[in-house]
């Protein structure tokens, strides 16, 4: 099924989008499974953020918190690539400086992250300890949001609980022709067997193993293609080319929904592909 024509997808064509006022545009997804058994949850999704002046200021990161914020969402998640491209002009913003800003974001279930290709690449102090430390994981393990690499948490929701796992980057060393730091035994290793679990991978590419151990797959990476002609994205940074590019995908019988993400790679410009705010409606499916 083409990216983005699951079935109850929803998308908010009134919603503005992005500008100089840092608004995004929503784009809102219902996804009915059997496996969820508790209230309805919307979990709203910020990826790919690639914080850099004049493109994503931190002014307007911060008017983009604001306004996720007052959307209401019971759960956020952030995956990944919170940093600029090394490569991208503008003035970059520190590791700090962007988790500083996103600590402001509120829901009843929290706040979770994992880390993005970039954040490994594009981080000096990964460079500089040949990926011993990372600045980006410092800021996140300092802040109130929750980091998950290659761990999985626990959230009581209503009168039950569903697990969130999270796999770090599977192309933080791509550039380097070695393998990335995700590792899913560890991600998986304290789910029950059976539970309902929501995955968060940056990269979209996970989903293309058909491991059966989260119905929902949540992630970002790919801009959307950062181009898109009509449904045509010629610019997917994936292995599957534009099969995982954006939206809700469902294949044997698991979900997958990638954001369109916030920023800009390569080169500061989107075509008709603009910035989104990601919204994922989870109801029983009964």
């Amino acid at each position: 099924m083409p990216p983005g024509t699951g079935a109850g997808v929803i998308r908010n064509g009134l919603s503005p989008p992005f500008s100089a006022f840092g608004r995004a545009r929503v784009v809102r997804h219902r996804i009915a499974d059997p496996r969820w058994l508790l209230p309805d949850l919307t979990i709203a999704v910020l990826s790919d953020f690639h914080v850099c002046a004049p493109w994503v200021s931190l002014a307007t990161l911060r008017r983009l918190v604001g306004q996720v914020n007052r959307l209401g969402a019971g759960l956020i998640l952030l995956p990944g690539d919170f940093i600029a491209e090394r490569k991208l002009p503008g003035r970059v913003a520190s590791a700090a400086e962007v988790i500083g800003v996103l600590s402001d974001l509120r829901a009843p279930l929290g706040v979770a992250a994992v880390l993005g290709n970039h954040d490994w690449r594009d981080c000096r102090l990964s460079r500089q300890s040949d990926f011993a430390r990372n600045s980006v994981r410092d800021a996140l393990d300092a802040s109130p949001i929750r980091h998950l690499a290659n761990a999985a948490a626990c959230l009581r929701h209503g009168d039950g609980v569903f697990w969130l796992a999270g796999l770090d980057s599977q192309q933080s060393r791509k550039h380097l022709g070695k393998h990335g730091f995700e590792d899913p035994e560890a991600a998986f290793a304290e789910v029950p067997a059976g539970a309902p679990v929501i995955l968060m991978a940056h990269e979209p590419d996970y989903f293309g193993r058909g491991d059966p151990r989260a119905f929902l797959q949540v992630s970002g990476h790919t801009h959307g293609g950062q181009v898109n002609l009509l449904g045509w994205r010629p610019i997917v940074p994936s292995r599957y080319g534009a099969r995982y590019a954006w939206g809700h995908v469902q294949e044997g019988g698991r979900h997958l929904v990638v954001s369109g993400g916030i920023g800009y790679s390569g080169i500061p410009l989107r075509v008709l592909q603009p910035p989104e705010i990601t919204l994922v409606t989870l109801q029983c499916g009964r």
